[in-house]
């Protein structure tokens, strides 16, 4: 197979290949993969469903892509629609407006960036290329997928947390507006596929498209090895379609490339759109799951302006929300917390980076959190220690409420699973915190509330986890009945948050009693002990049995307080990370003993905690987040790069994590009250407007000075740290 197939373009039109390119005065000019703009914009619905893609308009991941439908939300998440490739033909002269990759980055045709003259995000994505005398504008929304439902942002009744009568659609909306002294043609060939997000598709006899036309459309359908695919349309407010099938062959990906996964694909296109523009007119274009139906409304510029207002309006009633809630914590901390606002863009820029992550799942008819764009789902532990942020410090409580009751209905051996299934699959259990996070989310909730009637509801999942973990569980989760503490052994698996395994070996196995996690077991008996005191109150005939297991509770949380000592090292002024089964204490300076410090009701006394955030400021601190691993350890590992297996030999052996950044502050908070952070937050914000994906606050960072971001462009809990930090929620 060749480079590819550029079939949209005419005769008359040169293509440079090559590692070079000419400028707009004819000056030849070195060029390669990174020269472009590569930094990505996203758009999600709600459901799971995506679209993005980059600054300069090439894929550069498998992930990229205009039209990622989730089909059992937020499940089955399947790339239809790659893009269009565009040309705009002006007095017989062709002007191509794509950009894509070949040749491993060798080849870059056509050169549409050249053309490129602005990029905006806000409020939607939008390009503008042009030369001289004249002028195209591109911009694209995500309509919200559920229909007739503002989200969860409005309240729901006590006992329901669930949308009524849910009804969702997965679309995507182009409009392309022209402005010139002469009139254009302005030629669009979608480039479409039929495959799982995860994965490129490649062009053989057993993928077959077929297409129905119709007078502004048509309806598209995928077989492969006569399995029957997805059936979407496409379709537009005007113009000449000509059905002329054809593969383009080699598309790559150099994100893909260096993270050493599979970096080309084979897209195919059914025919192309000709439509003549004539200077101030456009075209609207509409991607959409479904078969053709014959009640959609029209499409027109007015409607593509519509579903733009209606996604701010909706945007705009989180600001409000969010921003009240902030106003109200920041009343009520001002005192102690005497810190200067967040400028309201970037308030609202983090308020909007959030709501991307909350989607609505299918299988329970309930809200969850997408833990990263543009590869996680959604996950139980990132999604509780993301909820304070996304919920509770923005005023949703009935998403809160939602989401603690979607993750108790799946809770199992007093577990809750840390990956959620698609329709009939099962949840993966495989994580010791996910049920103490749900806990520690619970108290947050129940505090920030006072919905008690909630915990009633609730608290048969709260002994439930209760028992499991102190008669046993998997994974050996038990209670030392020595010492209070919770402990844990299971070979060739890792269930803490540092959950690595490589080639079945776990890179941070932390098997025995890890300190977060027992620093987590403590905050929730006392919580426990809180919330049956309360009901106690209104108890009749359990009022004894009652009195007796909150004391019981309150005795118990005393005795692992005192054990929490067996984690003190006084010769590093820090805690030991784990106490391994064998009794075996492990002395590397990791984050886990702030996070231990961080948590709604804190063991340690003031003393060591102070020495243990100088530590951790001294060694761990970064401008995006804290390391994971002390540099001077012989086992850290400076820079998240290469293929899979050095990559996540990185992940918990220096990289940096942002959301860790949200535990320091308030840990600090707590034990240096009349001293400001040791940390300057203009760097996560500058990274929230300038890098990687634009808008949002990336998963990690090299732990090694410039610290590139790296991992996800977006992730839930490394915004929603900082919404729960600039909102004073603690």
């Amino acid at each position: 197979m060749g480079v590819g197939v550029l079939a949209i373009f005419s005769s008359e039109q040169k293509i440079h290949t090559g590692n070079r390119r000419l400028d707009m005065q004819g000056t030849i000019v070195s060029i390669g993969v990174n020269y472009l703009d590569r930094r990505e914009w996203l758009l999600t619905n709600g459901l799971g469903s995506f679209a993005s893609g980059t600054v300069c308009d090439a894929r550069t991941r498998t992930y990229h892509g205009w039209l990622i439908a989730a089909l059992d939300p937020p499940g089955r998440r399947t790339l239809l629609l790659s893009h269009f490739d565009a040309s705009l033909e002006i007095a017989g002269k062709v002007w191509a407006i794509s950009t894509n990759f070949w040749d491993r980055g060798k080849t870059i045709a056509p050169f549409g960036y050249q053309l490129l003259r602005s990029f905006e995000i806000n409020p939607v994505p939008q390009w503008v290329w042009g030369y001289q005398q004249w002028q195209l504008t591109r911009q694209v929304v995500m309509p919200y997928g559920l229909q007739g439902n503002g989200g969860w942002t409005q309240e729901i009744p006590q006992d329901s947390c669930s949308i009524t009568n849910c009804q969702y659609c997965n679309r995507i909306l182009i409009h392309y507006r022209y402005e010139g002294n002469n009139s254009a043609i302005l030629r669009l060939r979608p480039l479409i596929a039929d495959r799982d997000f995860h994965h490129q598709q490649s062009a053989d006899e057993n993928v077959q498209f077929s297409q129905l036309v119709g007078e502004q459309g048509i309806y598209l359908q995928c077989t492969h090895n006569n399995q029957v695919g997805t059936p979407w349309q496409l379709r537009w407010s005007r113009g000449d379609y000509e059905p002329e099938g054809v593969w383009y062959w080699n598309y790559y990906y150099p994100e893909e490339n260096q993270r050493g996964l599979g970096d080309k694909e084979d897209l195919y296109s059914p025919g192309y759109l000709r439509v003549r523009m004539h200077p101030g007119s456009s075209v609207t274009l509409e991607a959409r799951v479904g078969c053709p139906d014959a009640a959609l409304p029209q499409l027109n510029s007015q409607l593509f302006g519509q579903a733009v207002l209606e996604e701010q309006k909706r945007q705009n009633q989180l600001y409000i929300l969010g921003s009240t809630a902030a106003q109200k914590f920041y009343q009520l901390r001002r005192p102690q917390h005497p810190e200067t606002p967040i400028p309201e863009t970037i308030w609202h820029q983090l308020l909007q980076a959030g709501d991307r992550f909350i989607a609505y799942r299918a299988s329970i008819n309930g809200p969850t959190v997408i833990a990263g764009y543009p590869w996680f789902n959604d996950w139980g532990r990132d999604t509780l220690i993301a909820l304070p942020g996304l919920a509770l410090a923005t005023g949703n409580f009935a998403l809160a409420k939602g989401l603690l009751k979607t993750f108790a209905s799946y809770c199992q051996d007093g577990l809750i699973p840390n990956t959620f299934p698609d329709a009939g699959a099962e949840p993966i259990y495989n994580s010791i915190d996910a049920s103490l996070w749900w806990l520690e989310t619970l108290g947050l909730y129940l505090e920030t509330t006072q919905d008690w009637d909630f915990l009633i509801q609730q608290y048969p999942v709260v002994r439930k986890i209760y028992k499991a973990y102190t008669a046993g569980t998997r994974y050996q989760i038990q209670v030392d009945a020595a010492d209070g503490l919770l402990t844990w052994d299971a070979p060739d698996v890792a269930i803490t948050w540092m959950d690595v395994v490589l080639d079945g070996q776990p890179i941070t196995p932390r098997r025995g009693k890890p300190v977060e996690i027992n620093a987590l077991w403590y905050s929730a008996l006392c919580w426990i002990g809180q919330w049956t005191e309360k009901m106690v109150i209104g108890a009749i005939s359990d009022r004894v049995r009652l009195m007796h297991h909150a004391q019981h509770y309150f005795q118990q949380a005393q005795k692992v307080k005192a054990s929490l000592q067996k984690f003190w090292n006084p010769d590093c002024n820090y805690f030991f990370d784990t106490i391994a089964p064998d009794d075996r204490r492990d002395a590397r300076i990791r984050p886990n003993a702030v996070l231990a410090l961080s948590l709604a009701h804190c063991g340690f006394p003031e003393d060591q905690a102070r020495r243990v955030l100088q530590v951790a400021r001294e060694r761990l601190l970064t401008p995006y987040g804290l390391r994971s691993l002390d540099p001077t350890d012989p086992d850290y590992i400076g820079y998240y790069s290469g293929d899979r297996w050095h990559r996540d030999r990185a992940y918990h052996q220096g990289t940096v994590w942002s959301w860790l950044i949200g535990p320091f502050s308030r840990a600090w908070k707590r034990f240096y009250p009349t001293e400001p952070l040791p940390f300057d937050w203009q760097p996560l914000l500058d990274h929230l407007q300038q890098q990687a994906g634009l808008g949002s606050i990336s998963e990690i960072f090299d732990g090694n000075p410039p610290h590139l971001p790296q991992g996800a462009i977006a992730q839930a809990w490394s915004v929603a740290e900082l919404i729960r930090h600039f909102a004073n929620f603690e």
